[in-house]
């Protein structure tokens, strides 16, 4: 599939911290998980205005699916312009946006894996969360025949108990959090896809130790809803 970008993109050259995203030569490399099957998806841009997609593997419903995520955490069908024309001139941050107008706020393909990292980033230091994130993916990530892993699933995390989450490196109070969170979005009580965004936040904040910061997480970079600004951030 070959696509002109909305507004100007830069791909993010460069290996995830988690290990999930392949870099080599200039081609970015992720699986997803689609219903159980694996898609291995990719991404190349041979030039400012062009971004070359790659889906192979399952259904043609996995793929479109698949496809349809991958698009959505590059934010290759992302108008900007709007921003752009509004802040390219302002006092503060004028300079910044006309020397970077390609920078987008950082995605993830799937809701879940948003929030799960964001449980995991809770109040320490990102290179903690990293190997956190890491051990996870290691252990429960489901090799492809990439060789690579992925993001586990929130019905996977659902089936541990909080003493195997802690053994990747999560406190004791992160590991129940993130064992309540998955079973709820494994369930269904937690709908991180539908269109009610607000209803599936209420329900996670109703487990103790998901706050603002964390929703606020899940839905700038899991579900593209840019008025969510984890202000608060010293990030």
């Amino acid at each position: 599939m070959d696509v002109r970008p909305a507004w100007p993109l830069r791909l993010p050259l460069r290996n995830g911290r988690d290990s999930v995203l392949r870099c080599r030569g200039r081609v970015l490399t992720r699986v997803l998980h689609v219903e159980g099957t694996p898609v291995v998806l990719r991404a190349a841009q041979p030039s400012a205005d062009r971004v070359v997609f790659d889906a192979r593997g399952g259904s043609a419903d996995a793929v479109d699916h698949a496809l349809e995520r991958w698009r959505f955490a590059l934010g290759v069908d992302d108008d900007l312009r709007p921003f752009y024309d509004r802040f390219r001139d302002d006092p503060l941050i004028g300079q910044c946006v006309r020397a970077r107008p390609h920078l987008r706020p950082p995605r993830r393909p799937e809701p879940w894996e948003s929030l799960a990292w964001a449980i995991t980033e809770q109040l320490i230091e990102g290179e903690r969360a990293n190997q956190i994130q890491r051990r996870i993916v290691h252990r429960w990530g489901r090799c492809t025949q990439t060789g690579m892993r992925t993001v586990p699933s929130a019905a996977a995390i659902a089936d541990r108990s909080p003493a195997e989450l802690e053994s990747c490196g999560l406190s004791p109070k992160r590991a129940i959090v993130m064992m309540k969170a998955a079973r709820d979005v494994a369930s269904g009580r937690a709908d991180l896809h539908g269109p009610d965004h607000e209803r599936a936040w209420a329900r996670l904040r109703a487990i103790n130790g998901i706050g603002p910061w964390t929703t606020e997480i899940l839905g700038l970079e899991g579900q593209g809803r840019y008025d969510q600004l984890p202000a608060g951030d010293l990030a």
